[in-house]
């Protein structure tokens, strides 16, 4: 078995496994934690070292050959994905562990951790399952995870948008079930590669209602309109540090599979005019939304409803070009939304809400939370040169050199929403970080100041600048990630190279 396959999978379930026994001492649980993902990161990037170059990496557990036994696959998407996902993750969690040490979270430490890395399982198994079972398997246990995790520190909101997001949950969860059950019955296979291969020989028909059945299973966790009416609700109410993996990582990992799914199994089935009118649709719908609320992490959450649409626009579009922009949003998108979230945990530490009604002028009291919010809005809204606009850019010159009055409505409408997204980011910079800050705020930070929990406040802001700098280092590395995003698309839209490696020579 490829060792590097397994690493992230089975390090953070036994890290888990290690932090609950360490549960009355907190301080070998952080330490615990961060190796775990330390080591994951250092592996996810090896891991990308050997599939830059389009290199499928496959691991059978147990020796059994596909499609019989549990099948591993690390292309350059999944690589990429893991990696980035693994970064965020050891990020937050280091953000996480400054909020404890100064005692600014009324989270439970001691349960926080196991379960934390039983989620980095889910998230790092599902982009590596080579099967739709482990791929379940991947969600539920990422899911289960975000079950307890949502309602940390409960009060009656968190356990009413528990309610909403596990509802929702299981029944997507509930649908993807019935999915491969169908597909088994088709196919008496569940392995991807091997499903590619026989799923060519059903009823078209047939095949259109599967890929629109997977299309809805993922579209409601990725919270595609009109499936996404949970999150706005569910997201912001939960603590900070949950909020910001949620954010970043969750629905990623629903657009990673919609890709994987709509690419590899269904390539011959088009159902690219769905995915252009949802992608339409959730851009404007989710922008619209965040320009008419008054709550920061409001505003964020309706934004990410709404960029999703740009990764589901270049899936529509369907060429290379456009799935390449898809890889280079989801690794823009991962970072951004995790360092807004972020700024918004540390806006509530400073006044202790995220209501723009009553913030005024926290470029004043703090310089650096001003500065940390402003770089990745800029990008999320596409500016030039980040990483939003270099991801926009590919889309929609894919868009444009593909063709077609959908796909140019589409363009139009990302151009429309980069320019919505803009208004809606200067609406909370002009009216939280600009004026005269108002006293409670002043006197709010100099209270914050004195207290014993200064060091922990500033390691948690350390943290925040280190994930604006990753943010800055994918903006430097455009070109570099272009290429992989390339090399990774052109093996999504190709395929044989994914089913050659998995079921052996011949196959294809």
């Amino acid at each position: 078995m490829n060792v590097l396959l397994a690493i992230p999978f089975v390090v953070p379930l036994l890290g888990a496994a290690v932090t609950l026994l360490l549960r009355r001492t907190p301080r070998s649980q952080q330490i615990v934690g961060t190796l775990t993902l330390a080591v994951v990161v250092a592996d996810a990037a090896l891991l990308l070292r050997e599939t830059a170059d389009g290199t499928v990496v496959v691991s059978q557990a147990g020796g059994w050959p596909a499609p019989l036994g549990i099948t591993l696959v690390a292309d350059p998407m999944a690589a990429l994905l893991v990696l980035v996902s693994s970064v965020v993750l050891l990020i937050v969690l280091l953000y996480a562990i400054g909020q404890d040490i100064g005692g600014l979270s009324r989270a439970t430490p001691q349960i926080f951790h196991p379960i934390y890395l039983v989620l980095t399982a889910g998230v790092c198994l599902s982009f590596i399952a080579g099967d739709l079972f482990n791929l379940f398997v991947g969600f539920e246990v990422m899911l289960t995870a975000s079950y307890a995790l949502i309602t940390q520190a409960p009060t009656r909101a968190r356990v009413r948008a528990s309610m909403i997001y596990t509802t929702i949950s299981l029944t997507s969860s509930i649908l993807f079930l019935t999915g491969i059950a169908l597909v088994y019955a088709l196919t008496g296979t569940v392995n991807m590669a091997d499903i590619a291969e026989k799923l060519g020989a059903a009823p078209p028909e047939l095949r259109m209602v599967l890929a629109l059945m997977f299309f809805v299973v993922f579209g409601i966790k990725a919270a595609i309109v009109p499936m996404h009416f949970w999150l706005p609700d569910s997201y912001p109410v939960a603590l900070t540090r949950i909020s910001a993996i949620f954010a970043a990582l969750l629905t990623k990992v629903a657009v990673y599979a919609i890709v994987r799914t709509q690419t590899l199994l269904f390539v011959r089935d088009d159902i690219s005019a769905v995915l252009l009118w949802a992608a339409i649709a959730t851009m404007l719908v989710g922008i619209f939304g965040a320009l008419v609320q008054d709550d920061v992490n409001r505003v964020v959450s309706f934004a990410l409803v709404s960029h999703i649409g740009y990764m589901i626009l270049g899936l529509g579009i369907g060429t290379v070009a456009g799935i390449a922009g898809v890889i280079v949003y989801l690794v823009h998108h991962i970072v951004v939304q995790a360092t807004l979230f972020l700024v918004n945990g540390l806006m509530r530490q400073y006044v202790g809400h995220t209501s723009l009604r009553a913030i005024r002028g926290l470029t004043t009291v703090s310089p650096a939370l001003a500065l940390f919010f402003f770089l990745p809005a800029l990008s999320l809204a596409g500016m030039p040169p980040f990483s939003g606009f270099i991801a926009k850019v590919a889309l929609f010159e894919a868009g444009i050199a593909a063709g077609g009055w959908l796909v140019h409505t589409g363009v139009a409408v990302g151009v429309l929403t980069s320019l919505l997204t803009l208004i809606a980011v200067f609406r909370i910079w002009t009216r939280a970080f600009w004026g005269t800050p108002l006293p409670d705020m002043v006197e709010a930070k100099e209270q914050l100041r004195r207290g014993a929990n200064l060091g922990g406040l500033r390691f948690m802001t350390a943290m925040t600048g280190v994930m604006v700098g990753v943010g800055l280092f994918v903006m430097a590395a455009g070109g570099p990630l272009a290429e992989v995003g390339f090399t990774a698309a052109r093996d999504l839209v190709d395929g044989d190279a994914y089913i050659e490696a998995v079921m052996g020579e011949g196959a294809g």
